[in-house]
């Protein structure tokens, strides 16, 4: 049982000890979570399965995230704006994906939203956010790990303002640990300087 610490893996590496319960957590963990995250395209597909997580395990959404991308064409904006309520029928029967009505509707609503958008401005808005990193400090424990900061409270209320939706706090909060705009590995985690 950790104590919140960085934790030696398999390979003798001190990784962030959530990342460490399964092996897709570690290719995660080290290839992925914490780097920085461009494009509208990409943005989008980050944001809309942090709220298909929300109130799931992480593990659930990332186990089916290849049936997401199937699902929801590549997460491209243009395409999804384009998306039906034959579509929603589709995606509501899709066993490949977390079938909840209030996510798959959002997320067809964010892209129409954000087809409207100017081509960069999502990835613009959302890393506008990103606080300085010399002003926080690398967590030594998860307890030093924060759900909700005063940039994703401001974020969520940006994007909110602009017609996005399933973007709380919390969520927008996981959008920045997941695209690198915050590093949240702990200060003793393997993936932390691996940059």
């Amino acid at each position: 049982m950790s104590d919140g610490t960085a934790v030696a893996g398999p390979d003798g590496a001190l990784r962030c000890p959530w990342a460490l319960s399964t092996p897709d957590y570690v290719t995660y963990h080290d290839e992925e979570w914490g780097r920085p995250v461009h494009g509208d395209d990409a943005l989008f597909e980050r944001l809309s399965l942090e709220a298909f997580q929300s109130g799931l395990s992480w593990i659930t959404i990332l186990r089916r995230r290849e049936g997401f991308r199937t699902a929801f064409a590549g997460f491209e904006i243009a395409v999804v704006a384009t998306f039906t309520d034959a579509d929603k029928d589709r995606l509501l029967a899709d066993a490949g994906i977390i079938r909840n009505r209030a996510k798959i509707e959002a997320t067809m609503a964010n892209a129409r939203a954000l087809a409207e958008w100017t081509p960069g401005d999502l990835d613009d808005l959302i890393w506008s956010h990103a606080p300085d990193p010399a002003a926080r400090p690398a967590p030594k424990t998860l307890a030093d790990v924060p759900a909700v900061t005063p940039e994703s409270t401001a974020l969520s209320k940006a994007l909110k303002k602009r017609g996005l939706r399933f973007v709380g706090p919390t969520t927008a909060y996981a959008l920045m640990q997941a695209c690198g705009l915050v590093d949240d590995h702990l200060a003793a985690c393997v993936a932390r300087s691996a940059d």
